[in-house]
């Protein structure tokens, strides 16, 4: 008789949530661990906390913000998951008790193992609230009567923040870093689907006068824009025993706030990652 045992992939019970604050974070900061978790057969879910609607120098808000939800949707298609965008208005963004229970009931309706988020420390005032909430929302997602309306997850899930580069009050600390440079061609793609971000506002706010015109070169132009942005990640976080340098590297830092980590788990929520944790 035939075989007819359903065969599971490595990590199709491992559940991956990001908490971004603005449509195009998730890619931008973690993108190349999402492709590898997509392989392994990880659930993902992609959210956005703010609605995105700040970030243009022409487009009305109303308009930028279901162009941005469109373009998140887009991007989540490239991956295979639900990328859903928030009301919280974007360049306003407070960890306020509000906030905090919209993430603690997202954390136990997807019930997640890993978190991805930003660090309470960084240039943008949204992504430090989310960072902030996130870490406030860590052990009330266990508590009850906090937020009710949905069950408790049976553990806390662990939290890690995305890579970032700023050292005051605290610099970023790499628990695991992982070569995503086979990544790069789903990350770029991921990302030009945020056509009104990387080929209209951010050429303006960064004051780019090398971007062509033609739209023909404009994915040339973004992969070498995003390598120039990513390039200190490689330089700050990768070891050279490791080998040489890869073209594309991220980083996570383990939460101390959030679920228990273990030197077990590694495999399935950090895949492909070198560890810097001692003992792993």
């Amino acid at each position: 008789m035939p075989d007819t045992t359903i065969s599971k992939s490595p990590n199709s019970d491992c559940r991956i949530l990001v908490l971004g604050a603005h449509p195009d974070d998730a890619e931008f900061f973690a993108g190349g661990l999402l492709h590898e978790h997509k392989r392994r057969g990880s659930q993902i879910r992609l959210v956005s906390v703010t609605n995105g609607q700040s970030g243009h120098h022409r487009d009305s808000s109303d308009v930028l913000v279901a162009r941005r939800r469109l373009e998140a949707s887009e991007s989540g298609r490239v991956l295979g998951c639900e990328y859903v965008c928030w009301d919280f208005p974007d360049g306003s963004l407070q960890p306020t008790l509000q906030v905090r229970e919209a993430i603690i009931r997202e954390i136990r309706s997807f019930a997640p193992d890993l978190v991805l988020t930003h660090r309470p420390w960084d240039y943008h005032p949204d992504h430090r609230a989310v960072g902030q909430a996130v870490q406030d929302a860590s052990y009330m997602v266990m508590v009850p009567k906090i937020a009710p309306g949905y069950s408790v997850p049976k553990q806390e899930p662990v939290v890690a923040y995305m890579v970032d580069l700023f050292t005051r009050p605290v610099a970023f600390r790499a628990d695991f870093v992982l070569d995503a440079s086979e990544h790069l061609a789903g990350i770029l793609k991921m990302l030009a689907c945020h056509r009104s971000q990387f080929y209209e506002w951010m050429p303006w706010i960064e004051r780019i006068e090398d971007m062509p015109s033609e739209p023909q070169a404009w994915s040339d132009w973004f992969k070498r824009f995003f390598l120039e942005k990513t390039a200190a990640r490689g330089t700050r976080f990768w070891d050279p025993s490791w080998g040489s340098l890869p073209l594309l590297v991220e980083a996570f830092e383990v939460s101390e706030y959030a679920g228990k980590f273990s030197a077990q788990r590694q495999n399935q929520l950090f895949p492909a990652c070198r560890s810097n944790i001692q003992g792993s």
